[in-house]
This record gives structure tokens, C-alpha cells and sequence, in this order.
């Protein structure tokens, strides 16, 4: 069963994070959902955070991960926020459970294939020697050669953890992102539709949603909106988190 962080009584919200993340990256933006009504459930998703490494790391097992969790806990219809890879499985659910799901927030991220983007992020996660017992510092230091991007590195940090005094580690599961990446950029298939109302929320200095994805994105899910929010990157809900949650709220309460 995935690991989960549950706050709040009310109306089941499940957020999904992005790759390489983990439901702490939530912590603040859940607690602000739980007091508006929400029962806000923050998953780790499998091969992050706290959930089971598996050699098996597709949508498809992610998908029945989470369908399963929901059942483990009575969520019989639900809202979902999904960030990135986490977008993109929530993408999947709602369109293959869509009688679970009333609405969905699909954060920078579209329906439609994406090239393998994440090299130089994961030479620097190789990178790092934990046989050698490194620091927190020496972590950050071997991660700079690769990783230019401070925010960026500091997301990465958030994974490690002391598994003894002096031994530090991943909490994902790096092996087998090596050996499964390309299964991250999946497209929708054609006929996945999704007919509840949808919000689409991307960075203004984002390359993940263009313009030129609005069709597609109306055409998987046709009761959709989509909102930018300006000077922000990926990350969008770290770096203006105010904005991302006014316009959650905006349309979780409508």
C-alpha cells in the first residue's frame, strides 16, 4: 500500500507529486487545503518517498497503486491536484476511473508524449558515492557539477534521509529510473477522455504546457480550463504557491 500523509475531514483530495518527489513537497499546500474542507491525502507514489521500490514502474502500476489506495480507504469519488508525472497519472485515473473523480487540477503537464529530459539530473544523482559516507554537503557539492539550478537541487535534497548515523541515502528509487525513465513521457492514448470539469495550470516560464497543446488537451478533456501562472518555472506550486492555491480553490469550490 502507498505511503500517505491524510489531513482534515471532508471531501477526499488526493495529491500526486512529480518525479523524483514525494508528498513532503506538499506539506504546506495540504495543510491549507485540509482547512478549507478537504480530507487532503498526500501520496508518495511508488519508488518515492516513503512507499515500496518495485522493479515494475509504469502508469499503469501507479494507476492500480493508487486505485487500490482508494479503496483501501473508502474514497469513493474524489477530487485530485497531480504535478508533472504525478499530472499525468492523475491524467490516467480520471480518464480510466472517471466515475471516481468530480474534479481535476493538472499542474504543467499535458496529455501528450515527452522526450527523455532528465540526464543531466540523474548524472548527478549517479554521481553521488554513498559508500564514501558523504555529507549533506558533499551531496549538494557532487550535484552542482550536474544540476546548475539551486531550486532544483534543493528538491533534490529533500530525498535524502539517514539510514544510520553517518550513512545517508536516496529515498527513490534510482536503479530503476535508470532503466525505466522513457516510461515518464507516455502520451494519453487517443480515445482517453475525461468529461468533468478540469483546470490546467501551467508555469509562464514553463516549455511544458505551449500553446500549441490546447487542442489536444480539449480534446482528452473537453470541460477544461487552462490558467497560467506568470514568472514562475515547473515548479509552480513552490514558487508561487499563493497564486497556485487561489486558483485550486477558485475551482474546487465552484
Amino acid at each position: 500500500m502507498l505511503y500517505s500523509k491524510i489531513e482534515g475531514e471532508g471531501k477526499p483530495l488526493l495529491i500526486l507529486h512529480g518525479f523524483l518527489g514525494m508528498s513532503d513537497n506538499w506539506k504546506t499546500l495540504g495543510t491549507q487545503f485540509a482547512a478549507e474542507g478537504f480530507q487532503v491525502h498526500i501520496l508518495d507514489l511508488r519508488n518515492h518517498g516513503r512507499s515500496f521500490h518495485s522493479d515494475i514502474f509504469t502508469y499503469e502500476a501507479m494507476l492500480q497503486d493508487v486505485f487500490e489506495y482508494c479503496q483501501a480507504n473508502n474514497l469513493d469519488k474524489v477530487d485530485i491536484i497531480g504535478h508533472s508525472m504525478g499530472g499525468k497519472m492523475a491524467m490516467f485515473f480520471a480518464t480510466k476511473h472517471s466515475e471516481m473523480v468530480d474534479k481535476l487540477i493538472v499542474a504543467d503537464i499535458a496529455p501528450k508524449y515527452y522526450p527523455q529530459h532528465h540526464q543531466d539530473i540523474l548524472a548527478g544523482l549517479n554521481a553521488v558515492d554513498f559508500s564514501i559516507k558523504p555529507s549533506r554537503n558533499d551531496v549538494e557539492t557532487t550535484l552542482a557539477e550536474y544540476v546548475s539550478d539551486f531550486g532544483t537541487r534543493q528538491f533534490l535534497m529533500k530525498n535524502l534521509y539517514w539510514i544510520e548515523p553517518g550513512q545517508l541515502a536516496f529515498r527513490f528509487n534510482l536503479p530503476v529510473f535508470n532503466t525505466n525513465l522513457e516510461a515518464i513521457g507516455k502520451e494519453l492514448d487517443a480515445n482517453l477522455v475525461f468529461n468533468n470539469p478540469t483546470l490546467f495550470i501551467r508555469g509562464g516560464a514553463s516549455r511544458y504546457i505551449l500553446d500549441s497543446d490546447f487542442e489536444n488537451i480539449k480534446q482528452h478533456f473537453p470541460n477544461s480550463n487552462i490558467e497560467t501562472i506568470p514568472n514562475v518555472g515547473h515548479w509552480l506550486h513552490a514558487e508561487n504557491p499563493k497564486m497556485f492555491y487561489e486558483l485550486s480553490m477558485a475551482f474546487l469550490k465552484k
